[in-house]
């Protein structure tokens, strides 16, 4: 698979397997299975999902080596701070069954809206991350539906800059704003969500634009984030969508459609402000 190099040196592939929503068990299992199977060699999850078991267990039985796989996790919002980061991670990589990660994320910042020191949290955290990152526990770190403020304040104190940014991105939410401060960072966009919510599939002009390069919506929305640089997260635990989203690689988009779908209007998303949300 074709991979991005991170501002560490690091690949990552540029198509990731994402499993919210797979639940723990057979599910989550048998849809990592099926997506290493298919080709997709970036796993992510969270300690959230409560799946991580589940998908140590598919990734231990997929017969891959594991320097071939790029697994991340990422840290819960109840497990911020210094110490309470480095346990969570110790808990997640014993869940996984792995002897280190790949990609390690804060999952929510810290904000204002909860905390009065989000600031000095965020900070706590991060260190943590560097720590595990500085003993080889980690390949790569990085953040998770950070806003520019966010960043911004944790670059303050960081000695390392985030590596990833992964945040809702799809057509008619690009988030322009972070993803320019991210670039200019030297830091990946990761795109959850990336396909959207179900209004998305019924947009006429991507509905339009999928038939004219023949391919289905979903698969034009995927090239079409790759083709901005950024790094998309697909979802699902049906084998043929598994399938369908990783087989992007023979489409080329135009730039002037690119520029189309770049300037579509809210279609639909998940509704989560970083500095709203009360978890």
């Amino acid at each position: 698979m074709d991979t991005y190099i991170l501002s560490n040196g690091v690949r990552i592939p540029k198509v990731g397997f994402g499993t919210w929503k797979a639940a723990e068990g057979e599910q989550a299992e048998n849809a990592v299975l099926c997506a290493i199977s298919e080709g997709y060699r970036h796993i992510d999850t969270a300690s959230f999902y409560k799946n991580e078991i589940s998908i140590g267990k598919a990734i231990a039985k997929s017969g891959v080596p594991r320097e071939e796989l790029f697994v991340t996790t990422k840290l819960w919002n109840e497990n911020r701070g210094y110490e309470q980061t480095l346990k969570a991670f110790d808990l997640s990589l014993a869940n996984l069954g792995l002897a280190y990660l790949d990609l390690y994320l804060i999952h929510w910042p810290a904000s204002a809206h909860q905390f009065a020191n989000w600031k000095e949290i965020n900070a706590d955290t991060w260190r943590a991350l560097e720590h595990l990152y500085k003993e080889g526990k980690v390949k790569a770190i990085g953040v998770s539906n950070f806003y520019v403020h966010h960043l911004e304040a944790l670059l303050e104190t960081a000695e390392i800059k985030p590596m990833v940014n992964q945040i809702e991105f799809h057509p008619g939410l690009t988030q322009a704003e972070v993803v320019a401060f991210c670039e200019q960072q030297s830091i990946l966009i990761e795109a959850w969500s990336p396909i959207g919510r179900g209004n998305i599939l019924d947009n006429e002009i991507l509905l339009h634009m999928a038939l004219k390069y023949g391919v289905t919506v979903p698969q034009l929305v995927l090239k079409w984030i790759v083709q901005k640089g950024h790094l998309p997260m697909p979802k699902s635990v049906t084998p043929e969508r598994i399938r369908e989203n990783i087989d992007i690689n023979k489409i080329i988009i135009s730039e002037e459609d690119v520029a189309v779908v770049d300037n579509l209007p809210y279609i639909g998303g998940s509704g989560l402000n970083p500095d709203q949300v009360d978890f």
